[in-house]
């Protein structure tokens, strides 16, 4: 036990168990002895997440040729004579439920590979902005207008992401990313993206699971075609990426800006067919 208690609150406890009563919160702190000093708490909180393992099943390979000089180098992960990636878990495209698919790189066989390989160093997540969005959509067809009703996967991911509005959404995230702390490199980093929405309770969240002390930075993105709200007439212009390290001893490869514009102009001058 944590903490002393005094009769009358072995009292006051044995009661409310008896009543089948929820303990009044300080007695979380007292009873087990809980230390952290920052906590975003919602309806339907959890600490248990997935443990699953299932199979990764090759649908689609996406190679494009190597060189000779890479095939030399990476002779033991490609083929030769085609380029194919023969193993290796790098440049993979892992498709399915991202609980699941973390769970089972946590718990599976491709664990140990990529650890040998040096081990995950930085995670880019966009997750979807508690937008509160039910996946309905109204369609006009000529002078008709009709109104799409969601398909039983889009009401699935809105019973669980959004059925009980910021609490379903925090559960969702809250579980995710516990699971991509435990697959990280002590010295990695991760990125969040989120927008107004739910980014002080984001930020929150990720306090309480890597610890403020390894909040690195408030990155705003500013967006290019921002849309004036009616309501306060002002343009949300910014989304917002919170970057936190797993421990203090971090990676960080310092950014250079260009010494000239003409720089720019010359080593960044191929464009898309979107003409970016």
């Amino acid at each position: 036990m944590a903490g002393k208690l005094s009769p009358n609150e072995i009292r006051d406890i044995t009661t409310l168990l008896e009543q089948g009563k929820p303990l009044p919160e300080k007695y979380r702190f007292v009873l087990f002895g809980d230390q952290r000093n920052v906590e975003l708490v919602w309806d339907g909180k959890s600490n248990a997440v997935t443990d699953v393992q299932l199979p990764f099943q090759v649908i689609e390979q996406v190679d494009e040729p190597r060189s000779e000089k890479v095939m030399k180098q990476q002779f033991d992960l490609f083929d030769a004579a085609s380029g194919r990636q023969l193993k290796g878990w790098s440049n993979k495209l892992i498709w399915g439920d991202n609980k699941f698919v973390l769970s089972s790189l946590r718990s599976g066989p491709l664990r140990d590979e990529i650890e040998k390989n040096g081990g995950i160093k930085l995670v880019y997540i966009d997750p979807p902005f508690d937008v509160g969005a039910n996946f309905e959509m109204d369609i006009e067809i000529g002078d008709s207008r009709f109104s799409k009703e969601p398909n039983i996967l889009e009401e699935i991911a809105y019973r669980d992401t959004w059925g009980r509005g910021s609490d379903s959404f925090l559960s969702m995230l809250y579980e995710r990313i516990k699971l991509i702390k435990e697959i990280m490199h002590p010295n990695a980093s991760i990125l969040v993206h989120c927008d107004w929405r739910q980014n002080s309770n984001i930020r929150t969240l990720l306090d309480e699971v890597f610890g403020s002390e390894n909040f690195g930075n408030e990155i705003i993105w500013k967006r290019s075609n921002p849309k004036s709200n009616i309501t306060w007439n002002l343009a949300v212009i910014t989304d917002t990426i919170l970057r936190y390290s797993k421990s203090e001893d971090f990676t960080y490869n310092q950014i250079y800006e260009s010494h000239s514009e003409e720089y720019v102009k010359t080593a960044y001058n191929h464009k898309d067919d979107g003409g970016y």
